[in-house]
């Protein structure tokens, strides 16, 4: 089959690539770029609107499975992730039971290769993510994993994190730290200030976070290893990341949307969908994660995808922590970076898309002739209204419920083939 893309802006910063130009894919690969063509058996007219960059990549997904898929599964996960315009992601390992052993691995490798996009799982830093034991890596890598993590909570016996960041220099894998003090929280439930107080809740001191990206990034330099933070949400650690990596230390970093787009003056409805860990903070940590998005500083944007049931989410003071975001990343993102002026399209595809992949260590995904195609295809302009019932997800804890977004999502191709269609 050859279908082409005509008329579509083509952005990929890797191929230098930013313009209106024609797309044939032909056997699923890319034949040409630029090039007429007046025999495609399908044609796609972007009429100069729509806009094609490499397939987005979530390097911090919980899809539940295996054991809580009553609140998602690989496959209702991985729908998500398309219809958002992901053609990759990297499940976090905080499963039942957790991803510890090659059996889990495989488990997840086998279910997401039938979802059409790549689905890689994280494994866990200490056995059963109880931080007593380091799990064995061998075995670990030989199953398939490119990472590791205890995300849902951090790595607490800093020897045992200092020990775990010592392999990774040989064996290879990144180690992505959930930076929050649970001794610091210890039963807090929203960002410890001014709306805590008016909603007279326990709050979750920035201390909690700030101490321990600083702690990870002491530990890494001490050894000469690699750390990922993971969810950036406060000023300080923007700061302690930032100095880091003036000082040469190999650090690099995320956030999600909702960490530069809302601040916690959202718990004030004591709706539970606005709770994640960390949480919402205030203006001044919403304004210092939006610049470090855009200086460079916050190397990508993820969604921290973590859904739960309607059910756990009912009570506000007892619901667990997390939202869902696979479906609303890129809109929300193009909405208050590029629609604002502050980042260009080729920025948002390197953050998104780009240094994802290469922070893992996975193959580029490129709009490049002979590559398959691994594309997001989105209208820029497209305003829609978030409807959490509309949602590919099992669960509906979506922090941009209600919201109307600019910039939509419409055709998803993964290993060449169309994956998702508004």
């Amino acid at each position: 089959m050859k279908l082409l893309l005509k008329n579509i802006r083509a952005v990929d910063p890797q191929c230098g690539l930013d313009g209106v130009t024609d797309i044939v894919i032909e056997e699923g690969r890319i034949a040409s770029i630029g090039s007429p063509c007046s025999d495609a058996d399908r044609v796609i007219d972007g009429e100069g609107r729509l806009v094609a960059m490499p397939g987005l990549f979530d390097m911090h997904v919980h899809f539940r499975d295996p054991g809580l898929t009553e609140k998602e599964d690989i496959f209702t996960g991985a729908a998500a992730a398309k219809a958002g315009g992901f053609t990759g992601v990297a499940c976090m390992p905080n499963t039942k039971p957790p991803i510890d052993s090659a059996e889990t691995v495989s488990y997840v490798l086998n279910k997401g290769a039938e979802t059409g996009i790549n689905v890689i799982p994280y494994a866990c830093v200490t056995k059963g993510m109880k931080g007593e034991e380091l799990c064995d890596y061998d075995e670990l890598i030989k199953a398939g994993i490119v990472a590791l993590s205890d995300d849902g909570r951090p790595v607490e016996n800093a020897e045992l994190m200092r020990q775990a960041l010592e392999q990774s220099v040989t064996n290879g894998l990144i180690i992505a730290s959930h930076c929050e003090d649970l001794k610091i929280i210890n039963g807090g439930i929203i960002n410890k200030g001014e709306i805590s107080e008016k909603l007279g809740v326990k709050g979750m001191d920035r201390a909690s976070e700030d101490y321990i990206t600083a702690r990870e990034i002491a530990l890494a330099a001490s050894c000469g290893a690699r750390i990922h933070i993971c969810h950036v949400s406060t000023y300080g650690s923007v700061n302690i990341i930032r100095a880091a990596k003036r000082d040469g230390i190999k650090v690099t970093c995320e956030t999600a949307p909702h960490y530069f787009t809302f601040t916690d003056e959202k718990l004030l409805s004591r709706d539970a969908d606005y709770r994640m860990s960390p949480p919402l903070r205030t203006e001044r940590d919403r304004a210092a994660i939006e610049e470090a998005v855009i200086d460079g500083t916050i190397d990508c944007i993820i969604t921290d995808h973590a859904p739960h049931t309607a059910q756990q989410k009912a009570d506000f003071l007892t619901a667990p922590n997390g939202v869902v975001g696979l479906e609303t990343s890129l809109a929300a993102t193009l909405t208050k970076l590029y629609h604002t002026g502050r980042m260009t399209l080729p920025q948002i595809a390197q953050i998104m898309s780009v240094n994802p992949r290469k922070i893992l260590g996975l193959p580029e995904a490129a709009v490049r002739v002979g590559e398959l195609a691994d594309l997001c295809i989105f209208d820029p302009d497209l305003e829609w209204v978030v409807k959490p019932e509309e949602l590919h997800s099992k669960s509906k804890n979506s922090v941009f419920k209600g919201e109307t977004l600019k910039g939509r999502n419409l055709y998803t191709f993964c290993k060449g083939k169309i994956v998702f269609e508004l």
